[in-house]
């Protein structure tokens, strides 16, 4: 089997090759867009609109994986829901490959960040959210995994141990703390019950949703995967409790408007919180070896990272036995 190859291959002649073998023709202009998990860059074309390339991680999706991925986002563009699909060649194609790199392209759009304490922002986020998982329930991802308590969880958390990375005075206090972590989300999952589970988009957050005077696009489904709707409303909530409690009722607002929401789904706001803590810390140490990532993120690693991650568990903790939000 020929090894996966590494993103320091990459070169900007590979990039414009790897154009220029499916048909597009950069005009040498080639800008570096801020992502990790990807390599992502704005390419000038010769006779048309800058093209956004994606190549995607070595290693990281299936072909199949990413296929559904892009087969979800047109089913959403069929509906008219401003989200941005990977371009087909004449061929049908959506997923490209050179040199070992698979890559997609996709029509640039740009936008500011959505200015999430307005209240009309909100509504109107969570009528686009409503109409995205309204779609999502038809059908199943069949190739993609799914956010539960073992993948962003358990997972994650033998990973650390397994390769060293917390350090040894902190290792039974982290070893402990993040037992009761997941003992505390367990719980939570218990209280919400037998809740449903439907395609997501996976990472709404700011940053991946753009908004211009025609309101919002949704971009980068590359963390789509199967789950709880809540995944996709609760990292757009901030401030304290009482903010939080308006957020989501400005959200539902328009939400409900599109797709029924279960309240019992509140029991795991603070549950995929944490979740999305282990899943990180695991995500940083698995990418340490991308040469990107040490310099992206100096901090990590350090006596001083776990430190504060042992204290931020402890107030997951903490708030994971408070009563949910309550919405009205």
């Amino acid at each position: 089997m020929t090894p996966d190859p590494s993103f320091a291959q990459l070169s900007p002649d590979l990039v414009l090759d790897a154009l220029d073998s499916i048909g597009l023709h950069g005009d040498g202009r080639l800008l570096a867009l801020n992502s990790y998990e990807n390599r992502v860059y704005q390419i000038g074309i010769d006779d048309g609109p800058p093209l956004v390339a994606k190549f995607y991680r070595p290693g990281r999706w299936t072909d199949a994986a990413i296929l559904e991925e892009h087969a979800f986002v047109e089913e959403l563009v069929g509906l008219e829901i401003p989200v941005v699909p990977a371009i087909r060649l004449p061929d049908g194609r959506s997923l490209h490959n050179l040199d070992g790199f698979r890559f997609a392209v996709f029509p640039r759009h740009g936008g500011r960040a959505p200015e999430l304490e307005d209240p009309a922002t909100l509504e109107w986020l969570g009528r686009f959210l409503g109409r995205i998982h309204a779609v999502g329930a038809v059908r199943p991802f069949l190739q993609r995994p799914s956010l539960d308590v073992t993948t962003f969880g358990e997972e994650p958390r033998a990973w650390l141990l397994e390769h060293g990375f917390i350090p040894p005075e902190l290792l039974e206090a982290w070893r402990t703390v993040t037992a009761q972590a997941l003992d505390g989300v367990r719980r939570c999952y218990d209280r919400a019950g037998d809740v449903a589970v439907l395609r997501l988009h996976g990472d709404v957050h700011s940053g991946n949703v753009l908004w211009t005077d025609a309101g919002p696009h949704f971009v980068d489904f590359d963390d789509s995967r199967t789950g709880p709707a809540i995944q996709d409303l609760w990292m757009l909530l901030s401030g304290e409790r009482a903010d939080m409690t308006r957020q989501m009722s400005d959200l539902l607002a328009g939400y409900e408007d599109f797709c029924d929401f279960d309240p019992r789904e509140l029991h795991l706001v603070e549950a995929l919180r944490t979740l999305r803590l282990l899943h990180y810390s695991a995500w940083l140490a698995r990418r340490w070896d991308d040469p990107a990532f040490p310099v992206a993120f100096p901090w990590f690693n350090t006596q001083r990272y776990w430190q504060d991650r042992i204290l931020e568990l402890r107030e997951q903790i903490a708030l994971m036995d408070e009563a949910p939000l309550w919405i009205s």
